[in-house]
């Protein structure tokens, strides 16, 4: 069903609709970002005809100074969102040193509008072109004051207004970090978003090879550790950033997600040793550019372009945003060898893959490789000490030598760079994990906090220790606060799940976890906790049901082991246990010794925590506070333990 009265431009399966600026093909929308969609208006309005660069940059930015090289970016979006191809134009033709020509036959029709749309706003006293412009996705209804108050707030050119009301309506629908998921239909307006907070999307590959995407990702990475440490900034984790990578979507929508106000995105061109770079920083509110350049420099120059993007970055938001608070960047701890930096992005880039044995020892080869060429690259050190505690925890190597091995490269990335947050957050985790040091792992995150106060893994990690020691309410904040930083990071919910399920707040718990799901339906020990939960509520037949969708194997052995007995199945409790002693005694004594102390089965509980006490297994951290080992907390056998573990009583 379509509305009269709007009018279509058609060229093939696709209609723009200059009215309401959107785009369809065979009658559903096309998401465009609203530069893109400015682009290819002009292109489609002059079709046939040839457009200069200038011409374009002149009509669409008459008023800002963008790079040229930004404006191919969009030309090569745009494409990507058609269908088209340089080689073989359907759409759009570039004509080298000339400009692009719109190829494709273009038809003007009026009345095709879908009904589902909704009716514009009307603003009174707002020119005719932001009212047509207020028509969006959304379903609220918005105080009219509201609305023109924040456009006049926002408007500087009759292109500014347009963008200025569509990105405000759009903000309506903008969640805090604590409400990112905005799945339902039924939605709320809420505030806008901090005007100091920022993501810095994954760096585009346009190498001709597209083969440098660890070079493009290590980039980001390095960009959002630098801005990270700028005191006032909120900056958005790289797990939630990375969530978007080659996904053609509007930055408004990104940032509506992730509630942020600023966007950094850019592009890698690498030939040889030779390596182009262009940034832009976007106010996504209204997609003005706040900053833009582009970068032609040799790979040995890479770490000034580094500090020279996060300067700037910070510089124009300190200039709009931030005014006296705003804090320089820390210069990037450079490599006098080109060859180990390279090394040790491809280290990061396997690093980031997973927890797999494959991912984690070729991240390891190219951290060794860097160290080898450059053994005075603190960041190397520290990702190979990050490396090695990982796969000491995944049992993927002995526990005592990796922990060993992890612990001496901490120290020796600190003693390189004492102002680098990531070597004492690597020493924080082993003190943590295998030393059970609690208050040298708190001093080792305090160091780390003061030198990156924007981590959001400083914040889960003090958050760890907080629970651990029995302080659950001051955990849960820390993780509020790392989860506004990296929204869209499964283990920072399944950890507030968790914390949440310590507390005895189940439905709070049982929503952490539901988000962890709709993130990854296979997200493990969601359901394990979710069954934990149940047990505790008494409801062992729905226990059950929960547990038996766990998809890591120890996790569910383990529930069933307790549904089962829950339930008086104790043959098949049996089973389950039996089964999990078997394949896990290595890794899973915790989990055995919760499954005896739930069935009143003490000594044998106290055997395997003394087994678990001597494998450093990571499960032992929650021996304080776990509701599962509640029954033994009369045995004095219990106090010596924590005794040993120094824990607090």
């Amino acid at each position: 069903m379509v509305e009269q009265g709007t009018t279509m431009k058609s060229f093939k399966t696709f209609r723009l609709d200059t009215a309401n600026h959107l785009l369809w093909r065979n009658g559903d929308r096309v998401p465009v970002p609203p530069k893109n969609y400015d682009v290819l208006a002009y292109l489609v309005d002059r079709a046939g005809q040839v457009v200069t660069q200038d011409e374009l940059l002149e009509a669409l930015w008459p008023e800002t100074y963008v790079n040229p090289e930004v404006l191919r970016k969009y030309i090569l979006e745009i494409r990507k969102t058609l269908g088209d191809r340089p080689d073989k134009p359907e759409f759009i033709e570039t004509l080298p040193k000339r400009g692009y020509r719109f190829v494709a036959p273009v038809t003007e029709e009026n009345g095709t509008r879908p009904q589902h749309l909704p009716a514009p706003v009307v603003v009174k006293d707002e020119p005719a072109d932001v009212i047509a412009a207020t028509e969006l996705v959304t379903e609220e209804k918005v105080p009219q004051e509201t609305i023109s108050a924040n456009l006049v707030a926002t408007s500087r050119s009759r292109h500014a207004w347009r963008l200025a009301a569509i990105s405000f309506l759009a903000i309506l629908v903008v969640a805090t970090a604590g409400n990112y998921l905005l799945r339902s239909r039924n939605r709320t307006p809420v505030a806008s978003p901090d005007s100091r907070s920022i993501v810095v999307l994954p760096f585009v590959d346009m190498s001709p090879g597209r083969n440098q995407d660890y070079f493009s990702d290590g980039l980001s990475e390095q960009l959002i550790h630098d801005l990270a440490r700028v005191s006032g900034l909120k900056v958005v984790g790289r797990s939630s950033a990375f969530q978007f990578k080659n996904k053609n979507e509007d930055v408004r929508e990104i940032a509506s997600k992730l509630g942020v106000a600023n966007v950094l995105e850019g592009s890698v061109r690498r030939e040889g040793n030779r390596v182009r770079i262009t940034a832009e920083l976007i106010k996504a509110q209204d997609g003005f550019q706040l900053w833009s350049q582009t970068y032609d420099r040799k790979i040995n120059d890479i770490f000034a372009v580094q500090d020279d993007i996060a300067r700037a970055a910070t510089d124009a938001l300190q200039v709009k945003l931030l005014g006296t608070n705003g804090q320089p960047v820390p210069s990037t701890v450079a490599s006098a060898n080109p060859e180990a930096y390279e090394a040790y992005l491809q280290g990061r880039y396997f690093m980031g893959q997973g927890h797999s044995k494959e991912a984690l020892t070729k991240a390891l080869a190219y951290a060794d490789e860097a160290i080898k060429l450059d053994e005075k690259y603190a960041p190397a050190w520290a990702l190979r000490a990050a490396v090695q505690g990982r796969m000491a925890g995944f049992s993927l190597i002995d526990i005592n030598e990796g922990s060993q091995k992890a612990r001496d490269d901490a120290k020796r990335a600190i003693e390189l760079d004492p102002n680098s947050a990531p070597g004492y957050l690597a020493l924080a985790r082993i003190q943590n994990d295998y030393d059970w040091n609690w208050e040298a792992a708190k001093i080792s995150l305090s160091k780390a906090a003061d030198l990156e106060p924007g981590s959001p893994d400083v914040l889960r990690h003090r958050g760890y220790i907080f629970r651990e020691t029995g302080n659950l309410d001051e955990a849960i904040k820390l993780n509020e606060q790392a989860i506004a930083l990296d929204p869209l990071r499964i283990d920072f919910h399944l950890g507030q799940g968790y914390a949440f399920y310590l507390a005895g707040r189940y439905r709070e718990a049982e929503a952490e976890l539901q988000k962890a799901l709709e993130l990854n339906p296979k997200a493990p020990f969601a359901h394990l906790t979710m069954g934990e939960i149940l047990i505790n509520m008494g409801k062992p037949q729905q226990a059950l049901a929960e547990v038996e969708k766990e998809p890591s194997e120890w996790g569910r052995l383990t529930g069933l082991a307790w549904a089962y007995h829950a339930l008086g199945r104790e043959q098949e409790s049996n089973a389950a246990l039996n089964e999990l002693i078997a394949r896990h005694d290595i890794d899973s004594a915790y989990q055995i010794a919760q499954v005896y102390a739930f069935r009143g089965e003490f000594d044998k509980s106290f055997e395997w925590l003394e087994r678990g006490y001597k494998q450093r297994d990571g499960g032992m951290t929650d021996v304080k506070i776990d509701p599962m080992l509640k029954p033994l907390q009369r045995d004095p056998r219990y106090a010596e333990l924590l005794k040993k573990m120094r824990l607090p009583l």
